[in-house]
């Protein structure tokens, strides 16, 4: 297998904070998402290699095997088993023994393990699957309830649960779900990314939800009561008189559910729009110059 820099995929050094992870992450997901480069095969593949370096650089004990083997970090787990068992049977053999391969010999052992056997001894050794990356998008309100769906991987159908608040870019890790083990070893896992689509007329900033509602300006000008429609059914807002164009209104727990927070939901902030009437008849504009001429 050949390595990968992940750091370079990502455009950042190996002193890279954890933030500097994120933000990088963040900008070339928007850059190479698929939903922004329709039949472009060049971006889809970026973004794969995109969500695969931040997958490995965003977990702590995942980047440090990365950093010390390189493109074995997968199979450290197994590498360091074995350099422990080979250190105890040199101890007990009473042996001058230093650790048996050096950090320098890991990839020569990677190749002859994964060959089918330790030289000299014959003994197959277990290493783990090979880890599996899917896509799922959905739609924001399917992001909004915790709900199941059905996804074929590798031919097998794989029934999973998405919970309510699941975010634009986010992977879920579901155990075990990845390529079969050689020799009795663990199966790899499988990693979700999710990409979620926000409405034209309403948009999701973490929990919160910020919605444009439009209001006529008779209501704007007298008050009023209007019905608006929300991720959780319809809701009514009193509107109050002499209402300005561009004024917000917070409704709070309104907004999008917590991720695995039951019971948690940020806000929604209303923003009128207040449309001026079109069409009007002589009357009415006869009304408004009268209303003009009043002050």
């Amino acid at each position: 297998m050949n390595f990968v820099d992940y750091y370079k995929i990502l455009g950042i050094n190996k002193s890279a904070s954890a933030k500097d992870v994120k933000d990088a992450y963040r900008k070339l997901a928007r850059k190479y998402h698929p939903d922004l480069n329709p039949n472009n095969e060049d971006a889809k593949t970026n973004f794969q290699r995109i969500n695969e370096a931040n997958e490995v650089l965003s977990d702590p004990e995942k980047r440090k095997k990365y950093d010390q083997y390189g493109k074995d970090w997968q199979h450290a787990d197994e590498f360091e088993k074995q350099q422990q068992q080979s250190q105890s049977s040199g101890s007990r053999n009473g042996g001058d023994f230093s650790g048996g391969q050096s950090a320098g010999d890991f990839s020569d052992f990677f190749e002859s393990m994964f060959g089918g056997s330790r030289s000299g001894r014959g003994r197959q050794v277990k290493y783990r699957g090979e880890d599996y990356t899917t896509e799922i998008h959905l739609e924001l309100i399917d992001a909004y309830k915790t709900h199941k769906q059905t996804l074929t991987v590798n031919g097998n159908n794989i029934r999973i649960t998405i919970p309510a608040g699941v975010e634009n870019g986010q992977i879920i890790k579901i155990a075990g779900h990845g390529g079969s083990g050689a020799n009795g070893g663990p199966n790899g896992d499988l990693y979700i990314t999710f990409s979620v689509a926000n409405y034209p007329d309403i948009k999701r900033l973490g929990n919160n939800l910020y919605l444009t509602v439009d209001l006529d300006v008779y209501t704007a000008v007298l008050g009023g009561e209007i019905t608006i429609d929300t991720l959780d059914g319809k809701v009514k807002l009193k509107v109050k008189p002499e209402t300005q164009n561009g004024t917000k209104v917070k409704l709070k727990g309104k907004g999008f559910p917590a991720y695995k927070n039951e019971g948690q939901f940020g806000d929604l902030q209303v923003t009128y729009s207040i449309k001026i009437p079109t069409n009007l008849t002589e009357k009415q504009k006869k009304l408004f110059e009268e209303l003009r001429n009043s002050d």
